[in-house]
């Protein structure tokens, strides 16, 4: 059983479900599935400046969208959560574009606006760009940095589910996903949006970029 203070809403599910939200905004997606063994573990839970990692980007996501999801594996504790629903991945496969495949089928017809739970610094004016920004006919368009493409901040369109389901579970490389999808890029000027904390060590850093 998932063990977090809100549980999924049926109710919202349905409605994004719906034909008549077919098309309609993108519903925003935390990506909270991976292990994060390199921080201990529990990623979501982990203190930046006494507030839950997953709040940062949550927080982010909610000043852009109504409709804003955390996806998870079933065992993962999450911290108190307010006005957000909770989506559950398998178990397997382990893939990083597994949560957002997932969440594509749940988002009825929808595109996803994802972001990683480890990403504190990625502000509302990126997400939004990413949002917004036309997709020239491509079923995704993703931030990159200095031409790298970032998979995980993106907006993707159900037209990219397929690849992504096929991605996990032939645990194909993200350079092959990125050869088949050739999402467009938008380039972000400031990296420090895009600063991952990915270990302990990490936590020091952002907190730092955080006080500037």
């Amino acid at each position: 059983q998932l063990r977090t203070s809100v549980e999924p809403s049926i109710a919202s599910i349905l409605d994004m479900r719906s034909p008549l939200n077919r098309g309609g905004p993108p519903v925003g997606l935390i990506l909270a599935g991976g292990p994060g063994k390199r921080i201990g573990g529990g990623k979501p839970n982990v203190a930046l400046h006494g507030e839950p990692l997953l709040h940062y980007p949550l927080r982010a996501m909610r000043g852009v969208l109504t409709d804003v999801a955390i996806i998870t594996k079933p065992q993962m504790e999450l911290p108190r959560l307010e006005g957000a629903m909770v989506w559950v991945e398998p178990d397997e496969p382990r893939h990083p574009l597994l949560g957002i495949s997932e969440a594509l089928a749940l988002a009825g017809g929808r595109p996803v606006l994802v972001c990683p739970v480890d990403m504190p610094s990625i502000s509302t004016q990126l997400l939004g760009a990413l949002a917004t920004a036309e997709t020239d006919g491509r079923p995704a368009v993703v931030a990159s940095c200095r031409g790298e493409p970032r998979v995980l901040v993106g907006r993707y369109l159900p037209s990219a589910a397929a690849l992504l389901s096929q991605a996990a579970h032939e645990q194909m490389s993200i350079e092959e996903v990125l050869a088949e999808l050739e999402p467009k890029l938008l380039e972000v000027e400031d990296e420090v949006e895009l600063f991952g904390v990915l270990a302990a060590a990490d936590l020091l850093l952002a907190a730092g970029m955080l006080d500037q």
